[in-house]
């Protein structure tokens, strides 16, 4: 793995924003045997009678919305272990989706951390992603780092300890999330796709599967905000956009820890993505 560290930022857009405490913000949604609240976060895990997941307690049609994670060691291959937006239950079989992924791994290996956007049911039947993966450049399993997503209506950017990864821009309303999401974190089974592409699965001898979350962050214009409500930049200016120096860091961390980008897959059918034309 590498250890080369990727040039500062500069502008750190989680220095902005309040920690809050889980049920400040959040709820649990499923599988509430296997979570585990306390006054810094909540602990979900997977076994194999059941995963786990939580919810925010309000959508948002905007911001910036963050959580520090560690995840387990050894063998998870076939658990996804995620932190993203959706609003599935409010528009099922058409649904939008910003997806950060942790992908099981066997035991040599690393995580891969998987960004996903999904729009107007691209996640629904017949799939059509929009994927980036990443190898970090540090191991997420011997302590907490941040993870974010700040989504306003210009563009989507994926931050790890407030270096951007990934810009997802509003290119057309066709092709980018603009309608209210609520926050999402869950544990499950994922064994049919997540560890190359299905061929490893759960191996329930090494449960339960455990990834630990705190230092929550869920700041923005709620659905209910009135229409003068600022959305959440990545930047200090009010023009928002990503400054000079976090374009920098994530032009560094694309070269060197980027493992898979959807536009760049021949296998794929363009007409489906013409984000990636534009």
């Amino acid at each position: 793995m590498a250890t080369a560290r990727p040039p500062r930022p500069g502008y750190r857009p989680s220095y902005r924003f309040r920690s809050m405490a889980f049920y400040r913000g959040y709820r649990t949604l499923w599988g509430q045997s296997h979570q585990r609240v306390d006054r810094n976060g909540v602990t979900i895990w997977l076994d194999r009678t059941s995963g786990s997941g939580f919810k925010s307690v309000k959508p948002y049609r905007s911001g910036y919305f963050g959580t520090s994670i560690k995840l387990q060691s050894g063998y998870t291959a076939g658990v996804n272990t995620a932190f993203y937006l959706s609003n599935s239950e409010a528009h099922p079989g058409n649904h939008d989706e910003v997806d950060i992924e942790f992908l099981g791994k066997t035991f040599d290996e690393p995580y891969t951390l998987q960004t996903n956007v999904y729009i107007r049911g691209s996640g629904d039947g017949r799939i059509i992603g929009r994927e980036m993966k990443f190898h970090l450049w540090f191991d997420p399993t011997k302590n907490f780092h941040h993870y974010a997503i700040i989504w306003n209506p210009r563009e989507l950017i994926f931050l790890v300890d407030d270096v951007p990864i990934r810009r997802y821009a509003r290119k057309s309303a066709a092709t980018f999330p603009l309608r209210p999401m609520w926050v999402y974190g869950s544990i499950w089974d994922a064994s049919a796709w997540a560890t190359d592409d299905g061929k490893y699965k759960a191996d329930y001898r090494y449960q339960p599967f455990v990834a630990t979350y705190k230092n929550f962050k869920a700041m923005g214009c709620t659905a209910y905000a009135p229409r003068w409500c600022r959305a959440a930049t990545a930047s200090p200016y009010r023009s928002g956009g990503m400054t000079r120096q976090q374009y920098s860091a994530m032009r560094w961390v694309q070269r060197n820890h980027m493992v898979y980008n959807y536009c760049w897959d021949s296998s794929r059918d363009r007409s489906l993505t013409p984000e990636c034309r534009m």
